[in-house]
């Protein structure tokens, strides 16, 4: 099991009648680079927008990477080690082999910003401004990011194996992993609109088209429609990596996503669950469908709260995102 996520208590907002709580980590503060490296965020900024002019789908991907990051031991960086003989990568944990991209894209970002200012970046701010940088490039919303994390030494698979969902994983389930970092079902909900941007593999929803729950019949939670359009992209015994959008509008950060739900549209399980099978979640997918502002205020707050996620470990900067400064020095 992961260590103990340490967090302070910062705030109290209200959402739809329930108490919103803002997570902050002590040691983080916006404009941490501010005279160690004052270009910084632009740096990273110039970078995922190239990488997204080449290829549309690295925003969704870079965006991502926080998530599997935070959750697994804190914002650290350790999504980003390659495995060794004697660390097994969270690269090839169960929810990230074949469903995580562009680390290409990060290992630009951090080349870039140690030929302007070396050793200073940590890998794991790079992760949370960049996540920030492809919403805010997708039409999303744009908010402060607070910096001044450290990365690593070590990465675990077994917790990446323990802790991140599947596309299969029902409201319940989803509720209760956020509860564990003190994250709140509007968090939920407004994170998982992340997925408004991006493109899923068929691998991870056949079962919802041809067996669900094992029943050898669809998820009756899908609109005929929309699964007919789901049955020629995805057909049994097709190839498991073709992608579909994961809302109608996948290279727009918007509220589409929240609309599709509603229509019995939603891509993956764990996406439509949040509407069709928890009324909690239920009511705040209503809202977000019908209100663009509230969602984006809600996604930004998530996003600030699970980015200060933070880890007892010890760390460092590292020189190059994949490996620890200490294996650098042996060659």
């Amino acid at each position: 099991m992961p260590r103990l996520l340490t967090l302070l208590l910062f705030s109290l907002s209200s959402f739809l009648g329930a108490d919103v709580v803002t997570l902050a980590a002590t040691n983080l503060s916006v404009g941490y680079y501010s005279k160690t490296c004052p270009d910084a965020e632009l740096v990273v900024r110039g970078a995922i927008q190239a990488a997204m002019a080449r290829e549309p789908r690295s925003g969704a991907s870079v965006m991502r990477l926080q998530f599997h990051d935070c959750f697994v031991n804190g914002c650290d960086a350790s999504v980003l080690l390659d495995a060794t003989p004697n660390m097994p990568g969270e690269k090839q944990a169960l929810s990230n082999i074949n469903s995580l991209r562009s680390f290409e894209v990060i290992d630009e970002v951090k080349a870039a910003l140690e030929r302007k200012c070396p050793g200073v970046v940590s890998c794991a701010d790079i992760i949370v401004m960049a996540a920030r940088d492809a919403v805010v490039l997708s039409g999303g919303p744009e908010w402060d990011v607070r910096l001044g994390r450290e990365d690593s030494l070590t990465a675990s698979q077994e917790d990446s194996n323990d802790i991140m969902p599947s596309p299969r994983a029902n409201a319940t389930s989803l509720l209760s992993l956020f509860s564990q970092f003190n994250l709140t079902p509007v968090d939920l909900v407004a994170l998982s609109g992340s997925h408004s941007i991006g493109r899923g593999r068929c691998f991870s929803i056949v079962f919802r088209l041809y067996n669900q729950s094992g029943t050898g019949r669809p998820d009756p939670n899908m609109d005929p429609e929309y699964r007919e359009k789901l049955d020629e992209l995805c057909p049994i015994g097709g190839d498991g990596n073709v992608t579909g959008g994961l809302d109608a509008t996948p290279t727009v950060f918007d509220n589409q996503y929240f609309k599709d739900l509603v229509q019995l549209r939603g891509f993956l399980n764990s996406d439509q669950t949040l509407y069709s099978g928890c009324e909690r979640t239920k009511r705040v997918v209503e809202k977000f469908s019908k209100d663009q502002g509230a969602f984006f205020r809600a996604f930004v707050d998530g996003m600030i709260r699970m980015g200060e996620l933070q880890s007892e470990r010890r760390g460092e900067i590292r020189r190059n995102c994949r490996v620890v400064n200490a294996a650098l020095s042996e060659f």
